[in-house]
């Protein structure tokens, strides 16, 4: 998996900014923590280097990238250092092919047009689209994508959680970038329990789950009849018969016959069933494969290895 594919999984880039070297494993590990595995440091300050070379040594699974990098020096200290994806706030043809030629990622940035056909002659088809709210933001990223139909966006620069979810919806856009996850008078306070919340939020905002449906495990249609009509006594839901179900409501279903779970299934909705299903793994659950339902190439359900507390689960994408 490429490093564009990892960061799209992601959705969101932490933008760091370290003025003293001792914060930033610290930092890193409460963005982890909060579920948040990424983190692009970048060289606005003297301590990036270093920065970036405690966090590659302490905590190697965290996704790491620099960002502000403008110059061919700047992406050799990066690299050596341990950083595996380079950022630049503009497009510097010099720049980006010396990180072709080291076989380092770059997210160049781009804000118009121009631009992003500089990025196409150098084979680049993911840009950074900076600064996004500053140059119009999401109405000038769909523009821009009527001519440029093949190139995404990591659109960054006034991004925070108010429009997050208004920039990840459009299909271009693979992530966002940004520092709102990143308090800088948290960081001030060495505050990481603070930083670990903020990202956490963040992280669950992002992916939006919410129960659907429960499914119980009624066993025969006669049961499935008789558990939804007591439901619908209860909490006053219609009832509608299926051919494998029993529906109170569109929240219960009741199963006709054995499926899976011991006691039956839970279904879990979320905004973006790719990135869930990415942050669950990070958490160590396992998915089965064989559960997966694609739709015009497109997985919209995916249920769990295993059970809890009696119930399988499967995401759905909403």
């Amino acid at each position: 998996m490429d490093m564009v594919t990892k960061l799209s999984l992601a959705g969101m880039i932490p933008v760091i900014k370290v003025t003293d070297a001792d914060d930033a494993v610290p930092l890193c590990r409460a963005l982890k923590n909060g579920g948040l595995p990424v983190a692009e440091i970048t060289f606005r300050t003297e301590a990036a280097e270093e920065s970036i070379q405690r966090v590659h040594k302490e905590l190697p699974d965290v996704m790491l990238g620099a960002g502000t990098v403008l110059t061919t020096g700047q992406v050799d200290r990066a690299v050596a250092a341990g950083a595996a994806y380079i950022v630049s706030p503009g497009i510097n043809p010099e720049v980006v092919r010396h990180c072709q030629k080291t076989g380092v990622a770059i997210v160049p940035g781009c804000s118009n047009a121009t631009d992003i056909e500089v990025a196409l002659s150098l084979g680049l088809k993911t840009v950074k689209f900076f600064p996004a709210e500053a140059v119009g933001g999401l109405k000038v990223i769909k523009a821009l994508s009527g001519p440029y139909v093949d190139v995404t966006f990591i659109p960054t620069g006034g991004v925070d959680e108010s429009n997050l979810l208004d920039y990840l919806n459009f299909s271009k856009v693979i992530a966002c970038g940004g520092s709102w996850m990143v308090d800088q008078k948290a960081i001030a306070a060495k505050d990481w329990a603070k930083i670990e919340e903020i990202t956490s939020g963040a992280v669950t905002r992002m992916l939006g789950f919410e129960l659907r449906h429960i499914g119980i495990n009624s066993g025969s249609p006669e049961q499935a009849m008789k558990d939804a009509q007591m439901f619908a006594k209860l909490l006053g839901w219609p009832v509608k018969d299926g051919n494998s179900a029993t529906f109170t409501g569109t929240a219960l279903e009741f199963i006709k016959k054995p499926f899976r779970g011991t006691h039956g299934h839970i279904a879990l909705g979320t905004n973006y069933i790719h990135r869930a299903r990415w942050y669950l793994e990070q958490r160590g659950f396992v998915f089965d494969e064989d559960s997966a339902v694609v739709k015009e190439g497109k997985l919209i359900a995916i249920y769990l290895k295993d059970e809890i507390a009696g119930f399988a689960f499967h995401l759905l994408q909403k």
